[in-house]
């Protein structure tokens, strides 16, 4: 007898090793993989939050220039309301991925566990998205504040020719685009895992509705 016809002869045995899964098996499993994921986001939320926080106010209480300039910052109320707004949307952002999570938790149905699901991604999307545009706009913004805020960089700025302008220009445009890409890479990794997995769960459930 052939290796082919071993590996056949091999395959037909432990073929029914293999459990098969019934709808009403898979939808529990589901379900718990997909509570479990929104969860974990919803902590990485929270550490993301704590993370923020800690970067913003830190240097408050342990450098006293730091404290000087972030006082002086805060006297812009474009600069103040940018802060607070970004604080709102990160809270609202751990707040409705809490709510997801509520809502997959306490589901027993299965086209409502769908809906969340798709919620859930939605979040995700429109959150990276806000962090990506929050990016693009803070970054020159921050440049900008420096200027009117700090005398010796205001002074050096303005005694700049044409030339040295543009490569000042194209600094911040490099800075940025490095940051998006940085900012984008840090949610393509943590949060596009879980989304892909989560993905997964929608996609099972689909099948079973069918």
């Amino acid at each position: 007898m052939d290796e082919l016809e071993l590996l056949k002869k091999d395959w037909n045995k432990h073929k029914s090793d293999y459990k098969s899964y019934s709808d009403t098996e898979l939808y529990p499993m589901i379900h718990k993989k997909s509570s479990s994921i929104v969860k974990t986001l919803f902590y990485i939320s929270i550490a993301e939050l704590v993370f923020w926080i800690l970067i913003s106010y830190v240097p408050y209480f342990f450098s006293d220039k730091m404290r000087a300039r972030l006082e002086t910052s805060y006297e812009n109320p474009l600069f103040t309301g940018l802060t607070i707004f970004g604080f709102l949307i990160v809270l609202l952002f751990v707040y409705l991925l809490y709510k997801s999570h509520k809502s997959i938790s306490s589901t027993d149905n299965a086209k409502k566990l769908m809906e969340s699901i798709l919620k859930t991604r939605k979040v995700i999307k429109y959150y990276v998205l806000y962090n990506l545009i929050m990016i693009f706009i803070s970054i020159p913004l921050s440049f900008y504040f420096e200027f009117n805020q700090n005398i010796e960089f205001h002074d050096q700025v303005a005694g700049f020719d044409s030339a040295q302008m543009a490569v000042l220009v194209a600094m911040v445009v490099l800075i940025t685009g490095i940051f998006l890409l940085l900012i984008w890479l840090f949610y393509r990794l943590i949060y596009g895992i879980l989304l892909k997995r989560l993905n997964r769960n929608y996609d099972e459930l689909k099948k079973l509705e069918v």
